[in-house]
């Protein structure tokens, strides 16, 4: 069971650091945010086209990579949604068999359908163009799918490890979020 610690301790390592990165894309994805607005802003006003499809569609593939490439950070630290109006009522082990249910029953073959189901998507987008004149490419941002349903793939596994670990003894279960602002 050591080593699946082990090896869980190393999933969410990666899942953090991808999580902090993630937290310079959404700084990123407002700077151009703002730099969008300004330019439309002043474009209105001086009836100039500064604006440009590329920076809208950058700002929406900064969104999307922000969303998915958070999903496993956002699963390490317990942040997804849940009804916590009754799973917080209820004991730890049996929260713990629940989470270790909805793991394998929803979670793991769900992000495993959606990486599979991706990879086709993925390889026809190689090299496609966005259809708005001086848009970006969209291969980039499809890549990231197969990419985040990994990530969140594997932190579903490292839940999964704490929780039998937790089960069987050998680790603490911890209900609550944990704060954003731990970096490993």
């Amino acid at each position: 069971m050591s080593a699946l610690l082990s090896v869980s301790k190393a999933i969410d390592v990666l899942n953090q650091r991808i999580g902090v990165a993630v937290y310079w894309l959404v700084l990123l994805m407002s700077l151009v945010s703002a730099y969008n607005a300004i330019v439309r802003w002043l474009g209105g006003i001086f009836k100039l086209t500064l604006a440009s499809n590329a920076y809208l569609e950058l700002q929406w593939y900064l969104f999307s990579m922000v969303f998915l490439l958070g999903a496993g950070y956002t699963l390490k630290h317990n942040g997804h949604v849940r009804i916590d109006v009754f799973f917080g009522k209820l004991k730890p082990r049996t929260q713990a068999w629940i989470d270790i249910l909805g793991t394998l029953i929803f979670l793991l073959p769900f992000v495993g359908f959606v990486f599979f189901a991706s990879l086709e998507f993925v390889r026809e987008s190689w090299g496609e163009m966005s259809p708005d004149p001086g848009g970006l490419p969209r291969y980039p941002i499809r890549a990231a799918i197969p990419v985040a349903m990994a990530l969140l793939f594997l932190q579903g596994v490292s839940e999964l490890i704490k929780r039998i670990a937790f089960l069987s003894g050998r680790a603490e279960y911890k209900l609550q979020a944990e704060h954003a602002e731990e970096v490993v």
